[in-house]
């Protein structure tokens, strides 16, 4: 009779075990396939939920003028950024259209003319020699110059194109993820319940201060970071058309991921006001290096005002995630990558700060 009983007892474990395998494999193929789903749009929704959080107070003094109104506010944020992304965008991207044109074009007929260069391109560190002697045989011959480097011409060409197109796709992501984060402000408070509910579920006692410390570090890191090297890279976009640089959009986002990697624009101004110095007068040369100078420092300025009270992340931890996100997303992931990064490591302090060691 024993025996029956733990043959039957035997069997009814094997049957569950056997349903909660069927269950669990199902529960896992579904959340698979809606990880698959919605994989294409983690990356804009994430920065949609950073531009939310980093928007939130302006949102909410919007709101208050506005008395209470939080969807008109939503709405001129919107159109704001929008207009603040799109149009600088398209008129750079004309902007490297057109000179990219301009140059394959003069090239291609010999009526592109390259100015001599100046004597003290010779003093130039390292490749003042070399750069010189270049710049020299292009002034005299430009065609001669392109087919001794066509293929190198053509690589960067190429490169030039690819980039341009990446712009537009970037435009795209970026006003998309600004619609999305106004939808979150505008359900801010339903946000903030669901977001705490999940926190207190996962972490306990932890939760909130989970919360607190990553809504500090995005706004810390989105404002003090992102949003100086933003104001930088536009800053620098107008003082390159304004000047008829070839390839504005280029060097603009050249300039953008400085900043964000926390290196002087000046890296990337400094020599195009050298060349500016060859082919303009000397006014207007002098005007546009004090500007390289001024915008390549006002970081010393607007941090102060945008960082506030920030956390305390050591620069190489924004470098590493705005490279690093870089590398994996584009440039979405450059911002992206940034504050996710330093808000991982603002959490692993924080659990540090907060840990205690168990009793022995």
């Amino acid at each position: 009779m024993s025996n029956q009983q733990e043959n039957t007892s035997e069997l009814v474990f094997n049957r569950r075990v056997i349903d909660i395998a069927i269950k669990l494999s199902a529960l896992a193929l579904i959340l698979f396939w809606c990880l698959q789903i919605i994989k294409p749009f983690i990356l804009i929704v994430i920065w949609g939920a950073i531009l939310a959080v980093a928007l939130h107070p302006l949102h909410v003094k919007l709101s208050n003028i506005l008395k209470g109104n939080k969807k008109l506010a939503s709405t001129i944020i919107a159109l704001i950024g929008i207009s603040l992304i799109a149009l600088p965008a398209i008129s750079l991207s004309s902007s490297s259209i057109d000179s990219a044109q301009y140059l394959y074009e003069g090239i291609e007929d010999g009526s592109l003319k390259i100015p001599r260069p100046d004597e003290s391109v010779k003093a130039w560190p390292l490749i003042g020699a070399q750069t010189y002697d270049l710049w020299q045989a292009a002034s005299q011959d430009i065609q001669k110059v392109a087919g001794q480097y066509s293929e190198q011409i053509k690589s960067l060409s190429t490169s030039l194109l690819s980039a341009v197109a990446g712009i537009g796709g970037s435009v795209a992501q970026f006003i998309i993820s600004l619609i999305i984060s106004v939808v979150f402000m505008a359900k801010s408070a339903a946000c903030h319940q669901g977001i705490s509910a999940l926190m207190s579920r996962l972490m306990n006692e932890s939760g909130e201060r989970t919360i607190t410390t990553t809504i500090a570090t995005i706004r810390s890191v989105a404002t003090g970071v992102l949003g100086v090297a933003v104001i930088q890279s536009l800053l620098s976009g107008v003082g390159l058309l304004i000047a008829d640089i070839p390839g504005a959009g280029i060097w603009a986002i050249a300039v953008l991921i400085l900043a964000i990697a926390q290196l002087p624009p000046i890296l990337i101004l400094g020599p195009i006001a050298a060349y500016y110095f060859s082919i303009a007068d000397t006014a207007p040369a002098i005007a546009f290096l004090i500007f390289s100078i001024i915008v390549s420092m006002s970081d010393a300025v607007l941090k102060p005002i945008f960082l506030g009270r920030g956390m305390d992340i050591p620069m190489i931890i924004i470098l590493l995630g705005a490279i690093g996100g870089m590398i994996l997303s584009g440039i979405i992931g450059l911002f992206v990558g940034a504050v996710v990064l330093a808000l991982g490591y603002q959490l692993v302090m924080d659990w540090l700060a907060h840990s205690q060691p168990e009793n022995t």
